[in-house]
């Protein structure tokens, strides 16, 4: 595992990236994060397969980076051909056994904009942070990778708005957990539906990570267990749902805000603009793939759309960038 010369922090912000299709995401991600005034560093964690060119467009900018191995199942016939991106997403899972290098990873998709900042997430209590935690009580769990706080995130939205044939049938609005707080929508701005809730299945776009070797090995036990990879539709999330089944931290909607949440008939009832922190452009057609809603500079009206706010932050740093010299198209 190769480090970039500079001494690494132990607390971090990062995402993981395996080829160039997903580099401008990463800048305006990045981006974004520093105009919150995160006082925490982020760092590129990249495979094997990210090229020479791709790690040029990172120091330019003066992103850390950090080479990680690759992560995939020891032996799967499973093809992902509706979802040809979720081959890549096992490499996600990495980010468990980082422990020698840090001692909290805030994992962030590069589809995601921070858009208000996050750093609290650097101190919600994990098991093996301490033998207390926010309720004052011990848990009988403290060990790493088997108590009740293992790690934080969102939930998945079950709804399947965009009516994908090859989600599971009990992939509906009655069985999301979100829809569980419609009625309580002050309520969905703070708190996260219980973990168990709806399919009781997490988004990996963000993950708040305490790595440890007890949790990863968890983790590879699964990899290892081809019935088991066969079987996941969604790879990795899944992969951890199953793992760590009601001990996940659910964290609030609007750390993981899934672009498609914010239509009315979806959940409209709880998305509140000026209360996202973080939007996650997810599915196969990302912003930059697609031309934007509106010409550089070019006023708005109304809420606008969520691609919007992306292009604006990207049209910013790529400004700031030709400011100081970097005009590599990216």
């Amino acid at each position: 595992m190769a480090l970039s010369s500079e001494p690494q922090p132990k607390k971090v912000w990062a995402s993981l990236i395996t080829n160039l299709s997903y580099l401008p995401g990463l800048l305006t991600l990045h981006h974004s994060l520093r105009r919150t005034q995160t006082t925490y560093p982020f760092i590129a964690l990249y495979t094997p397969t990210f090229p020479e060119s791709g790690l040029s467009a990172l120091t330019a900018r003066g992103i850390r980076t950090l080479a990680v191995p690759a992560i995939k199942p020891a032996i799967t016939d499973r093809k992902y051909d509706a979802d040809p991106r979720f081959a890549e997403t096992w490499n996600k899972l990495v980010v468990f056994s980082l422990q020698d290098v840090f001692d909290r990873v805030v994992l962030l998709d590069g589809d995601m904009l921070v858009r208000k900042n996050m750093d609290e997430l650097m101190e919600i209590p994990l098991d093996g942070d301490a033998n207390e935690h926010e309720d004052g009580e011990e848990d009988e769990h403290d060990g790493l990778g088997s108590g009740r706080r293992v790690f934080a995130a969102s939930h998945a939205c079950a709804c399947n708005p965009m009516k994908k044939a090859h989600y599971p049938a009990h992939w509906n609005p009655r069985n999301c957990a979100f829809t569980t707080q419609h009625k309580t929508p002050t309520i969905a701005q703070s708190t996260g539906a219980p973990s168990t809730s709806g399919v009781g299945m997490l988004n990996s776009g963000l993950l708040v990570v305490k790595p440890s070797l007890a949790t990863f090995r968890a983790i590879e036990t699964l990899l290892n267990a081809p019935e088991k990879v066969n079987s996941y539709t969604f790879p990795d999330q899944e992969l951890l749902s199953e793992a760590f089944r009601g001990r996940w931290v659910p964290l609030p909607y609007v750390y993981n805000a899934l672009k498609t949440m914010r239509a009315g008939d979806v959940h409209g009832p709880i998305w509140r603009d000026g209360e996202v922190k973080n939007v996650h452009y997810i599915f196969a057609v990302k912003p930059w793939q697609e031309e934007p809603p509106s010409k550089e500079g070019e006023e708005q009206e109304g809420e606008g759309d969520v691609n919007e706010w992306w292009w604006e932050a990207n049209w910013e740093r790529q400004r700031g960038e030709r400011e100081r010299g970097i005009e590599d198209g990216y």
